[in-house]
């Protein structure tokens, strides 16, 4: 592997910040800097800590990013979920959205999991 830009898991959660991203424009505009700017921040969390912790030169140093990136990503879920409470999104964009973090979120488990010494 060349670059982190291999992973199929930053592809992945990179597919998932355009998602969230073209979703939130349907969030009212008096939540651009409350859960808007919140969940925009989380998800392009999760692609970022997966490139950095990729560039590092060592194993657990890259764990501990993979690790941050899945927090981040829990971090999403439940701003999501929060937003959902609030009828600012529809079941079926929840759907679409949880649907995308389980395929990440079970991606980085197995990648933290390999990466154990």
């Amino acid at each position: 592997m060349k670059s982190y830009r291999d992973l199929i898991v930053w592809n992945k959660s990179m597919s998932l910040v355009t998602l969230i991203y073209t979703i939130l424009k349907k969030f009212p505009d008096e939540e651009k800097f409350g859960l808007v700017s919140q969940i925009k921040r989380s998800s392009v969390s999760v692609p970022s800590n997966i490139a950095e912790g990729y560039g590092r030169n060592y194993t657990k140093d890259y764990s501990r990013f993979l690790q941050i990136a899945r927090g981040s990503l829990y971090e999403m879920q439940t701003q999501i979920e929060i937003s959902k409470n609030l009828n600012f999104i529809s079941e079926m964009d929840v759907k679409e959205i949880f649907d995308l973090t389980l395929e990440v979120e079970k991606m980085l488990n197995s990648l933290i999991n390999k990466l154990k010494v």
